[in-house]
Parts: structure tokens; sequence; C-alpha cells
């Protein structure tokens, strides 16, 4: 029988990823840094329900707004945001309906315009970088390269969940300050919490963490 379990915080978010079929466990490869990894979160699942994804974008401004209140701000101000696509996209959308704030984006890697900016921007203006997952942070060190290419300026930012995979380290080397709503340890904490997964399952997502030294 499953446990009911108390949502406090942005826990809620884990338990509607739980519900949207979001979250997998498994042996599954992800990309150059999540090798033979137990669980996969595709995060882009919340675009099938319009409530949780504006509350993911109300929660982001929420976050960012009291990280700029404090008297020591733990986030730059900015003027522009910035999706990283294609999960980004969405989430940062959101956002920027939310928050009134102007956002742009880059075409993805792939495609012959990787290098090209959509939407209206100043040199000099400071941008705020979102995603939905972050990983080893690649996509968005890269979005950040294209962004400081055009004479914008990249501080912060911010992504739903956190693999703990490495991602924010880099982007501290690189002077980014990351900012997450959920790490993959609170979700694995909760899901566990919850009775929505075996405990084999939740000491195979806490091993893999302590293998990838970021536990």
């Amino acid at each position: 029988m499953t446990k009911k379990a108390s949502t406090t915080g942005n826990l809620w978010l884990a338990e509607e990823l739980w519900q949207l079929d979001a979250i997998q466990f498994g042996d599954f490869t992800l990309g150059r840094t999540a090798v033979n990894s137990p669980v996969y979160i595709n995060v882009r699942r919340v675009i099938s329900n319009p409530k949780v994804l504006n509350r993911c974008a109300r929660i982001i401004r929420q976050e960012l707004e009291t990280l700029l209140s404090m008297r020591n701000p733990h986030v730059h101000p900015f003027t522009l945001v910035c999706g990283v696509p294609f999960g980004g996209l969405h989430v940062s959308t959101a956002f920027s309906l939310d928050s009134n704030t102007p956002m742009i984006y880059i075409h993805p890697p792939a495609m012959d315009k990787s290098d090209v900016i959509e939407g209206a921007y100043v040199r000099g203006q400071t941008c705020l970088i979102i995603d939905d997952l972050i990983t080893g942070g690649g996509s968005i060190l890269e979005t950040a390269s294209t962004l400081n290419d055009a004479g914008l300026v990249v501080r912060d930012a911010v992504t739903l969940i956190d693999r703990q995979e490495g991602g924010r380290e880099a982007l501290k080397a690189a002077g980014i300050n990351l900012i997450s709503i959920l790490t993959l340890e609170q979700i694995a904490n909760y899901l566990m919490s919850a009775g929505h997964i075996e405990e084999q399952w939740y000491r195979r997502t806490m091993d893999y963490l302590e293998r990838t030294g970021q536990r």
C-alpha cells in the first residue's frame, strides 16, 4: 500500500513528476555523463499538465525573489531570460509569462542556426538561463558561451532538477551560479518515503550518487 508523505517545500514537484510517469527506474545511459544510471527523469512531461508547468514558473519566480531580497543576494539582477532547447524552453516561456520578463533562446546545436539568438536584446544585458534538468552542465555552458559571444552577461542559471552529476561544479568553474528546485537525492528520498518505489531502487540511486561523488 502506498503511504502518504508530506509534500512540503518543493517536494510537490517530485510527486507531480511521479504522477506524470516522468520518473523511471532501470538501467539508463544518458549522454556522456550519466552512465548506467538507475533512474531517468523526463521533466519535459510537465507540459502535459499546464497547472504543474505554471506552478513551476511561480516557484522559480518566488525562489529568485527570495534570493534577490537577501542582504547578501545569492542571485544577480537580470533583465532577460534564456531557455535551453528543448526542455528549458517550456519552463522559461512559462516563467517569462509569469514574471513578465523578456525571453530569448538559441537554436539547438544540431541546427544550422545554432549560433542565432531569437528575440530582442542589447549588448551588456544580464541574462538568466533556465533549463529543466542539469546533468553535467554542458547544455547550459554552451548556451552561456553563445550568449557571452553576443555581448550578454550570464551570472546565474536555474534548473528544476539537479541530477548531482557534476553540473553545479562545472558551472561554478565557469563563474555561473546554479539555483535548483530539487536534487536527485531529494526526489529519491521522497519517492521512498511516499512508498512509490521499493528500497532496492532507493539504495541503487544512493549508491549511484556515491559513485559519482555527488552525495
